[in-house]
């Protein structure tokens, strides 16, 4: 069950890194399974934190269908996970958060840094696998057999919202 103590954390939803070939799902896919974490988010009134990696050219636009609203919390990164030269860590601690649940893209680079950082500071993580993608299926299953190994949750859509 989704409580106010778990806060969606949504990696690099933007347009252009979605538009990319991604694997084992497209990009529209990623975003529809989004679209349903954010919904149950929003439904059980827990926190949802939009991250976006900010480009030179511009070229950082979250996907229309996730554009922050309803007092989501956008996060600007320019490293490559979302902690670093951030406030993430501060908002979520002054938010009580005890678990973060992690979608997005891509699974090895933004997803997976993000998820053995936020486990490195002591948070409960969740990868949600079927919400996320990645460059190849080897390179999304390779990173999301490690995130577990290394003590992160790997669940669907379905079993994380089924509890």
């Amino acid at each position: 069950m989704l409580s106010a103590r778990s806060v969606l954390v949504l990696v690099e939803v933007q347009q252009r890194i979605l538009d990319m070939p991604l694997a084992p799902i497209p990009g529209s896919a990623v975003v529809d399974a989004v679209v349903r974490l954010r919904d149950a988010f929003d439904r059980a009134a827990a926190p949802v934190v939009i991250v976006r990696h900010l480009r030179e050219d511009g070229a950082d636009d979250v996907v229309e269908r996730l554009e922050p609203g309803r007092g989501e919390h956008l996060v600007t990164k320019t490293g490559v996970d979302a902690f670093s030269g951030t406030r993430l860590v501060a908002d979520l601690r002054d938010i009580g958060a005890k678990s973060v649940v992690i979608a997005g893209v891509s699974t090895k680079h933004g997803v997976g840094t993000t998820a053995a950082k936020a486990l490195a500071l002591g948070f409960e993580v969740t990868v949600v696998s079927d919400a996320t993608a990645s460059s190849s299926i080897e390179e999304h299953q390779s990173t999301l057999w490690r995130l577990n190994e290394d003590g992160v949750a790997v669940k669907t859509v379905a079993e994380l919202l089924a509890r």
